[in-house]
């Protein structure tokens, strides 16, 4: 049987972050309990057009309620009849509907107000009957791929036909195939992740009992038990809890990226149940508000109507268990309340943008010329013969006889050469945990201009020492920790000798406190005020149980919602004042000398972004005294505490040095005041619209002339080997911005700490502006400074954007360092946006958390570090690093290794399409520009796959500086920035030795055959074949021995194909002396000028590594 008290108060994180109630939503009309009811139309208590009836008994009232149909909250549009026929009963069943409010009733899914989806996670792109016709569309909607395809459908009409229809299609075929394994691939492990979740079993109750069910056969009202350790199958109203304390901690890191566990607190009404089949004996219903992508808030009422009276409950976040979530304590029974697509995980699930990289689209560029070539060279050849007869059809024959020029081959190699570059970079020993999530970016990180990180977790270790106490009169830093300890053993020495006396000091505030006295207050406010719950772990020796009633310091571990919490809390521990239990409704700790003091928590406001403070007010148990005490950022505490001189100033100075500021308070209220704030209180909290709103204005009340305790100083180290990293990006010629949540203080610390900006460079600190002048004064006082970092905040940001955007990003880029502090996640988004369009570089985003999502998602190339705050940002990310300094590696080496790569890959591709179509040029212009093609069958087959694909490919293992020497030496990556590798340029020489090389080759075939026509083939080829290998070898600048292998592999199948291409190739002549010397002849001539042109530069001109690596 499963017990435990309910309580009303409010516990854990986000417990009053429910927002106010959406626009649709209409007043509650009058009644006893207002809020609970469903807002005009249906529900219980309405008739079917939405009018007030009688009130009657509950047994009447609930025996006429099966027969009201529940209405939406407005109106929807009508739609007329002959609309809704056919498709849209479809759409009816589907429940494709705008969201709209919902009355769910507990255990009883049939009634239901509207349809919902099912619940099933679908992430494939594709089924079974759309996957072939998708694949293929998305390959045929690319202008290069429709053209190939075109050329192998025209094979078909008798007078373009050219050779056999298997030159076409082979290669087309095989470039389709190995996009549709892929595709294929990716579907089937998506589909077998899809299943693996919708086939999870659980257990769900009904009137016959505990059944079994598969999480896809979950519905909107039916009762869930769910394990500890289970994920929740769907977004649920937490009801029950195994727990005896009536709560439940959830694991959310899979839903917003936060590693620490969340509180969350069972419906009243339904945890003081006996048993947990008595939930299908209540009549009992939840409204809630329609599905929204906002995991952070949550509105709506629980009633129970065969109680007398009827029991309403106001539902927040705190209430709710969503989808994705694991419960990490206990078992649990929730009423499901959304389902399938309408799942807050599910909505949250944007599809991020498509990355094309750069080098892709240079590429794609190159390839647009070649095909302007191939449609002149065609053009030229048809005009030569003065457009004599069906002209028009010699220009298509021309068309699909120079086709070469556009290399089919080209995307293959580039995509299978990103495939080795990932796997390259995860078995990197140096790298290790790195991933690659997208492949088909690896270039991008080789030509990084702006590299834009997040502070806390990436730059730093978000692992938190506290540094600093203080007081106002009187700092205690590490090294006077152990005075803090005596002033608090002296105190409950004291107390336990003499409790009179110190009684007396309590109650004499007139009487000037003691130092000891203040010391105690200070760290009793720390130690109580917060979050935290000690949690009791098994050791091997000690079990679970004994550990959490002994309080075994051994077996406790703290859980709360940010690490600056536990760092608080274990050096309240460290001084002598020890959190050893907590609930929702009571704390312990203990004293120095093993006394536990019980206090109860009567109410807890919990920590916001938009408040930026915390506050908690409890009883002591022993003395009976109230206490508020609040915690939170200096600019909002400021105005709460009593006036002071010294707080703006302190924390002003520990700012400075890195350390995150607390402003800690208290004041004391007696029973009246309490009870008066509790009924303002719950009456908010039971509002409907505006909810959040209201609760803010009743805590108010209370955050005025609050009694100013001290300041705490935690500092957040930094990671590994983050300046030397930082030092080399920028000696790299990439410049690093800072995006922060930060305070601006903090961040420039932080900035110095790191040598984001080096010693010697000034710091503009860019003065706060709220309107289009002030802006325009500041920018202008900006613009006078050079060579000096900037820091500027997030609202200033805000303003200069608004009014001054192209001014402001001219000089921000102009900048070393930029420092953006209180900067919210969409800002982050919208300086990478800017930073973008601006300057049309590459950028680079680094996070942790889950609000630099945005940020890695938007720029070029996303980078997230597995931290402390979770791995969301790391999902999201086209690359995962497990810390900071991996970065260096990864773009030094990696990047640019890739990049080069890919440059000589695809120029190498072009240059092979190249030689030959300009060898069949010359043949064609020799005779009589006959569109008659000069190799057929499989010649021109294996001339780009088995004679020279290994050894072109094999040049994704070249480089050109060994590691060690580009991370000694990270000038080398600033030459790649300007493009160097693959430009106009160097593919014009590309382009020049492609026609020296076909036409050398050609004429020289020409030149020197004897009789016959096939001799032209076997000698042309043969020194086709030879010359493309040696250029190969040309290329190469660090040799690997699956190059020569690769070299020797191909040369082995050229020489072994030739008894089964006796078609195409006089078997007989390629034996002779005759053929050898003119081959070797040809090859010479062709090759020979090139190696020494290499020879010469390397002597007179030489590249920026050459001097590295001799």
């Amino acid at each position: 049987m499963w017990t435990g008290a309910g309580y009303h108060k409010r516990t854990g994180p986000g417990a009053e972050r429910g927002g106010a109630a959406p626009a649709c939503w209409a007043p509650a009309a009058p009644s006893p309990a207002p809020s609970a009811e469903p807002p005009d139309g249906g529900g219980p208590g309405r008739g079917a057009a939405g009018k007030r009836i009688r009130p009657r008994s509950a047994p009447a009232a609930a025996a006429m309620t099966d027969n009201i149909p529940l209405q939406p909250v407005r109106q929807k549009k009508r739609v007329d009849s002959k609309h809704r026929s056919g498709c849209c009963q479809c759409l009816r069943c589907c429940g494709r509907r705008d969201p709209r409010p919902r009355t769910v009733w507990l255990g009883h899914p049939e009634k239901r107000d509207q349809r919902y989806p099912r619940n099933v996670i679908n992430n494939q792109k594709y089924n079974f009957f759309t996957f072939l016709p998708g694949v293929l569309f998305n390959q045929f909607k690319y202008f290069f791929n429709l053209y190939f395809l075109l050329l192998a459908c025209s094979q078909f009409v008798v007078e373009m036909r050219l050779g056999a229809l298997y030159t076409y299609w082979v290669p087309l075929g095989f470039v389709l195939a190995v996009t549709v394994i892929r595709e294929a691939a990716e579907e089937i492990r998506c589909y077998m992740r899809d299943k693996e979740v919708n086939s999870q079993i659980y257990s769900k109750l009904t009137a016959r009992g505990t059944v079994k069910v598969k999480s896809s056969n979950i519905q909107v009202g039916d009762l869930i038990i769910v394990e500890k350790n289970q994920r929740v199958p769907a977004d649920m109203i937490f009801l029950r809890t195994s727990e005896k304390n009536g709560s439940c901690f959830l694991r959310t890191d899979q839903l917003d990226g936060e590693t620490d566990w969340k509180l969350r607190l069972p419906v009243t009404c339904t945890q003081r149940l006996p048993t947990a089949s008595e939930l299908l004996q209540i009549r009992s219903y939840i409204y809630a508000e329609e599905p929204n992508i906002d995991i952070h808030n949550f509105v709506g009422t629980f009633t129970r109507e065969d109680s007398d009276p009827p029991v309403n409950e106001s539902l927040s976040i705190e209430n709710t268990l969503w989808a994705s979530t694991v419960i990490a304590s206990g078992t649990v029974v929730g009423v499901v309340l959304y389902t399938g697509r309408e799942l807050r995980s599910v909505m949250n699930t944007s599809n991020p943008r498509s990355k094309i990289g750069l080098f892709d689209l240079e590429v794609n560029c190159l390839t647009k010329i070649l095909f302007g070539a191939l449609v002149v060279v065609s053009l030229v050849m048809v005009a030569l013969q003065h457009f004599a007869g069906r002209w028009y059809l010699q220009i298509i024959r021309f068309l699909l006889l120079f086709s070469n020029i556009i290399p089919i081959s080209l995307r293959v190699n580039l995509d299978m050469g990103k495939i080795v570059y990932s796997w390259v970079i995860r078995r990197d020993s140096k790298i290790p945990g790195t991933v690659v999530r997208s492949s088909t970016i690896p270039e991008q990180l080789g030509r990084i201009s702006y590299l834009l990180t997040d502070k806390t977790g990436t730059l730093t270790q978000n692992e938190m020492v506290f540094k600093r106490l203080h007081l106002g009169t009187v700092a205690y830093g590490l090294d006077s920790m152990d005075e803090v300890q005596s002033h608090i053993f002296s105190i409950y020495t004291q107390q336990s000798q003499d409790p009179p006396a110190v009684k007396g000091l309590t109650l004499a505030t007139k009487v000037r406190k003691t130092m000891s006295s203040r010391v105690h207050e200070a760290v009793k406010a720390i130690a109580l005020c917060h979050n935290v719950t000690p949690v009791y772990e098994s050791n091997g020796v000690t079990d679970q149980a004994e550990a959490e009633r002994h309080y075994e310091d051994s077996c406790r571990v703290y859980q709360a919602s940010s690490p600056d919490e536990v760092a608080l809390v274990q050096w309240t521990e460290s001084v002598g004042l020890t959190l050893v239990g907590r609930d929702q409704s009571s704390v312990q700790l203990r004293t120095p000398g093993g006394h536990i003091l019980n206090f109860t928590i009567l109410q807890i406001f919990p920590f916001t972004y938009e408040s930026k403070r915390m506050g908690i007010i409890v009883r002591d148990e022993s003395t009976g005294e109230i206490t508020f005490y609040m915690k939170g950022a200096d600019v909002v505490m400021a105005g709460i505490v009593q006036y002071n001189d010294w707080l703006e100033e302190e924390c002003g100075n520990m700012a400075r040095e890195g350390l995150r500021v607390l402003v800690v308070a208290k004041k004391s209220l007696t029973e009246e005041q309490y009870q008066d704030f509790e009924a303002r209180y719950v009456q908010a909290k039971l509002s409907v619209h505006d909810r959040s709103l209201k609760v803010a204005t009743v805590i108010e009340s209370l955050e005025m002339e609050m009694e100013l305790l001290c300041l705490t100083g935690v500092e957040d180290q930094l990671q590994t080997d983050v300046r030397p990293t930082l030092e080399t990006l920028r000696n790299a010629g990439i410049k690093v911005w800072m995006l922060t949540g930060d305070k601006l203080e903090t961040a420039t610390c932080t900035a110095k700490n790191a040598h984001l900006v080096t010693r010697t460079q000034d710091i503009h600190i860019f003065r706060l502006v709220t309107n289009r002048g002030e802006a325009h004064l500041e920018l202008n006082a900006f613009r006078r400074k050079h060579d000096c970092a900037l820091v500027i905040s997030g609202d200033s940001l805000e303003v200069c954007l608004k009014y001054y955007e192209y001014e402001f990003m001219e000089l921000a880029c102009q900048c070393p360092a930029v420092v953006c502090c209180r900067c919210a996640p969409t800002q982050k988004a919208q300086i990478v946006r800017l930073l973008q369009e601006r300057t049309g570089k590459l950028t680079c985003a680094v996070g942790d958390g889950g609000n630099d999502v945005s940020m890695i998602q938007e720029a070029d190339c996303g980078v997230g570090v597995e931290g402390k705050e979770g791995k969301q940002a790391s999902l999201a990310a086209d690359f995962s690093i497990t810390q900071f300094k991996h970065l260096g590696r990864l773009l030094m080496v990696h990047g640019r290794n890739s990049y080069k790569r890919s440059a000589a890959l695809s120029q190498f591709v072009i240059h092979r399409s190249l030689c030959i179509s300009t060898m069949q040029a010359v043949f064609s212009s020799v005779f009589y520009f006959a569109s008659v093609p000069l190799y057929q069958g499989f010649l021109i087959i294996g001339y780009s796959t088995i004679y020279t694909m290994f050894p072109v490919f094999s040049l994704v293992l070249d480089k050109d500086v060994k590691s060690e020497v580009a991370m000694l030496y990270p000038e080398l990556y600033k030459d790649l920035l300007k493009g160097r590798p693959l430009s106009y340029k160097t593919f014009l020489i590309w382009v020049l030795i492609s026609i020296y090389q076909g036409s050398i080759i050609m004429y020289g075939a020409l030149l020197l055959f004897e009789s016959e026509f096939v001799h032209i083939v076997a000698i042309s080829f043969t020194s086709l074949i030879l010359t493309e290998l040696l250029m190969v070898a040309l290329t190469i600048q660090t040799w690997h021995w699956l190059m020569i292998v690769a070299e020797l592999l191909s040369l082995s199948c050229y020489i072994a194909s030739l008894v089964f291409l006796h078609e195409f190739i006089d078997v007989y002549f390629i034996a002779t002396l005759s053929f050898l010397w003119k081959v070797t002849v040809i090859t010479l001539v062709s090759c020979l000028p090139l190696y020494v042109l290499k020879y010469l530069r390397r002597r007179f001109s030489p590249p920026s590594y050459s001097k590295l690596t001799s």
